[in-house]
């Protein structure tokens, strides 16, 4: 069964909470992530259609540490929570989970493999 379109109301909640982490982030007011010398990037906050869970998405500098990040965003999730439903006016605030983007990781496999010659030989043949 294909995954249904998000909704306009979706992803203008997801683009808003989008913004909101990725500042504090970048503001440094995460305190969790202090000690931890690494660029954090939100790349997408995904909104279930009840707008009562968000999934978001981030890549890091330096991948041996995407974990550990990903456990200091988790233990900041309610702190986002309250800056979120301080900052929108929306009636219940969506719970926050962190999840590490992996689609440029699978970019660069699927890149190496159509880069190998025994699948180039096959491309050309068709």
């Amino acid at each position: 069964m294909a995954e249904k379109e998000p909704s306009q109301r979706q992803l203008r909640v997801g683009q808003e909470i989008k913004k909101i982490i990725a500042g504090q982030i970048e503001r440094g007011e995460v305190r969790n992530l202090e000690g931890i010398d690494v660029l954090v990037t939100v790349m997408e906050a995904r909104v279930s259609p009840d707008l009562k869970y968000c999934n978001v998405y981030f890549i890091t500098s330096q991948n041996d540490k995407n974990e550990e990040v990903r456990e200091a965003l988790q233990l900041a999730a309610n702190h986002f929570r309250k800056v979120v439903g301080a900052k929108t006016d929306l009636r219940y605030v969506p719970e926050i989970n962190f999840r590490i983007d992996e689609s440029f990781e699978q970019v660069d496999r699927m890149e190496k493999l159509f880069r190998d010659p025994r699948v180039a030989q096959d491309l050309k043949k068709a």
